[in-house]
């Protein structure tokens, strides 16, 4: 499946959205012709599941846009650019703030908004700093990754909590070792430059 849905992004031959759906068709296929993990009479309700779990997860998508038409007609990311560029000249302390920022903004805000809203107000400070643009690029992406996996938005962990069939709550304690290794990776990667460049570089992209 790896092989399939990358290769057939990276060739061209279907977009990110596509791949997904291959996917889900690959592993269709699989399930019932060759594995035998799910019958024919069980597509129903499988398809029934999967369109209950796809409302919620839209849902929770559309509020996210609202929230971010509101935040962009009131002018909030101008305003908190602004006061950001105010408190501190320093690189790591305006990266810290970026950070705390990104991952306030991923809890309550989709990916594709955030990106569309932020990117235009923080990248140019980052450049002002020194960054690379690729660099700020996994940075960001990295931020608002972590914003899928937490409430109240988090439509990853709304997936995944879907799926295991279980409820939040449940959830949360185990995770929090895991949200701690992950914002020491993603302090790394702000502050390390050569763990995000080096595999770009290696690839002429940098």
């Amino acid at each position: 499946m790896i092989v399939i849905v990358i290769g057939g992004i990276i060739s061209g031959i279907f977009t990110a959205t596509e791949g997904s759906v291959v996917a889900v068709v690959y592993s269709l296929i699989l399930s019932l012709f060759f594995y035998k993990s799910i019958k024919f009479s069980e597509l129903p309700k499988i398809f029934l599941d999967s369109a209950e779990m796809t409302g919620i997860i839209i849902f929770l998508i559309g509020v996210s846009s609202i929230m971010s038409w509101v935040m962009a007609f009131t002018g909030i990311p101008t305003a908190v650019s602004e006061a950001m560029l105010g408190i501190s000249n320093n690189r790591y302390v305006i990266l810290f703030i970026i950070n705390i920022l990104l991952l306030i903004i991923g809890t309550f805000m989709d990916m594709t908004p955030a990106c569309l809203i932020f990117t235009p107000i923080f990248l140019p400070i980052c450049q002002a700093l020194g960054m690379n643009t690729v660099h700020f690029g996994i940075m960001m992406i990295f931020n608002l990754c972590i914003g899928t996996i937490t409430p109240p938005v988090g439509t990853t962990l709304f997936v995944g909590v879907k799926v295991g069939k279980t409820k939040i709550e449940n959830v949360i304690k185990p995770l929090l070792l895991y949200f701690t290794a992950i914002f020491i990776v993603l302090l790394l990667v702000s502050y390390v430059p050569i763990l995000s460049m080096w595999l770009p570089g290696l690839l002429g992209y940098v």
